[in-house]
């Protein structure tokens, strides 16, 4: 079976779950447990590697059984597997059983245990997994997917960063493990040598995410990518909460939208409270609710000395007074921002999204800038992506790729590719890194003409901006 054949079919019984009050999201979730309790069978059956899993957990004792008796056996081995350590614990935590009808629940052991998953390429495992992530990111509205990182801006980014097999990557913010998972496949490809892709694949990535369900995902599709052996790459917690012990040689990263860092509290009478979370830690040179802000004095503190960033950040990032302004000047000072490359509107499923990635290398000390010149890759103006009709591919980011080139001495301007120095950007209001000079096109025709939806979240993504500078000059 092809992998788009197989893709279809799993997902095509998403629907059928639905129908019986299982969201897209559960439905992965409960893939993701099923189809580790069946590989777990296989690489025990077929290559020999004990199991990790208690006996009446495994994949024969569920497969077996039908009914009730396989609804009460599956709601236990998920209890049981969630207390595990190891990768078993990161990808069973807080696991629960959502499919409730046992017919539905057999069809879908059935489904998983008429394929022989190890039997399929690693590329082809990751990418039918990678699949459904994608199809959840796509069909529903809210949910972890709606910032996505696409695919093409991925592999742009690890492709111009070329991170090499030795070095230690780390994603702050790794969602469902794209960044680690394009940094182990470019890293890879590089050496033959055992030793070296032992270490890639058991030491070398690691990622954090908030959202347990999002760690177990991400932890799933790291496996079917035979990353990680026995212990988990990824862990559940805030990036931000501290400093940590760990300096990193690289580190790619996509943080969440959204401007404020807040907390739900709930209250004894049964309703909900938001406050706003400041993180006060010495390594920050300002203290803000901005979590994007946050993230970035996050990476510049974790960095090693010689260290590279490559970082997506929304428009408020590079233009907000107060916090913003004092992170910036810091980041121009301390480190190269030797690059930013300004992302088009309408490749994020949340609509209006408005970001950049920013590329930078953390240098030794002292009392020098370490920014002289910025370079500014424009791939926003007069630039029509949507997620269907006209979808960002590799090919939209070649003339990027080329402008970036393997030697920042040895850049050449053009059309869409500008060099700033550094006096002109400190002149700037605020030290302002918004910078465009490409003239927009007036529309020709209404097949440019961005949808009503899109249209309101650009108006809104504007008016929180404007607020958050507002916000700025009360502090």
């Amino acid at each position: 079976m092809s992998e788009s054949a197989l893709i279809g079919k799993v997902w095509n019984y998403a629907s059928i779950l639905r129908d019986s009050g299982v969201s897209y999201t559960d439905y992965v979730s409960q893939i993701t447990y099923l189809l580790f309790l069946k590989m777990d069978d296989e690489r025990e059956k077929f290559l020999g590697v004990a199991s990790l899993l208690p006996s009446h957990c495994k994949w024969q004792n569920l497969s077996n059984l039908d009914g009730s008796e396989l609804e009460t056996a599956y709601t236990n081995a998920l209890n049981t597997l969630s207390k595990q350590s190891g990768i078993v614990g990161t990808i069973y935590q807080k696991a629960q059983n959502k499919i409730n009808e046992p017919a539905k629940l057999k069809r879908l052991v059935s489904l998983i245990d008429n394929e022989t998953w190890l039997g399929l390429d690693v590329d082809i495992k990751g990418a039918i997994y990678e699949g459904l992530l994608q199809k959840n990111a796509t069909e529903t509205k809210g949910g972890a997917g709606q910032y996505f990182t696409p695919r093409a801006i991925i592999k742009a980014i690890v492709s111009v960063m070329k991170p090499q097999i030795g070095m230690s990557i780390n994603d702050p913010a790794c969602g469902t493990g794209g960044f680690l998972l394009e940094a182990y496949e470019y890293m890879r490809a590089s050496s033959k040598d055992k030793t070296k892709l032992e270490n890639l694949k058991t030491k070398a990535l690691s990622g954090t995410d908030i959202s347990p369900l999002v760690t177990s995902l991400c932890a799933m599709n790291l496996y079917l990518h035979d990353i990680g052996g026995d212990e988990s790459p990824v862990k559940t917690s805030d990036s931000l909460l501290s400093l940590g012990d760990q300096r990193y040689d690289m580190i790619l990263t996509n943080p969440p939208f959204g401007k404020k860092s807040s907390t739900k509290i709930m209250g004894d009478d049964g309703s909900v409270n938001t406050q706003s979370e400041s993180y006060e830690r010495d390594d920050f040179i300002v203290s803000t609710s901005n979590k994007q802000i946050n993230f970035l004095q996050h990476i510049m503190s974790v960095l090693k000395i010689g260290g590279k960033a490559a970082v997506v950040l929304p428009d408020n990032v590079l233009f907000e007074g107060g916090a913003g302004e004092k992170v910036r000047q810091r980041l121009l000072k301390d480190f190269n921002l030797h690059t930013i490359l300004r992302l088009p509107t309408g490749i994020f499923y949340a609509q209006g999204v408005k970001a950049n990635v920013l590329f930078f290398d953390k240098l030794t000390p002292s009392n020098e800038p370490k920014t002289t010149q910025v370079w500014v890759y424009d791939l926003r103006t007069n630039q029509n992506f949507t997620l269907v009709e006209n979808p960002l591919n590799d090919e939209s980011l070649t003339d990027f790729i080329q402008c970036y080139g393997d030697n920042l001495a040895q850049r050449k301007q053009s059309e869409r590719f500008k060099c700033f120095n550094i006096d002109e950007i400190l002149k700037r209001d605020k030290t302002n890194l918004d910078i465009s000079w490409i003239k927009e096109q007036s529309v020709i025709n209404s097949e440019n003409i961005a949808s009503p939806d899109e249209i309101l979240e650009e108006i809104k993504a504007d008016i929180t901006a404007a607020l958050g500078e507002l916000e700025q000059i009360k502090v």
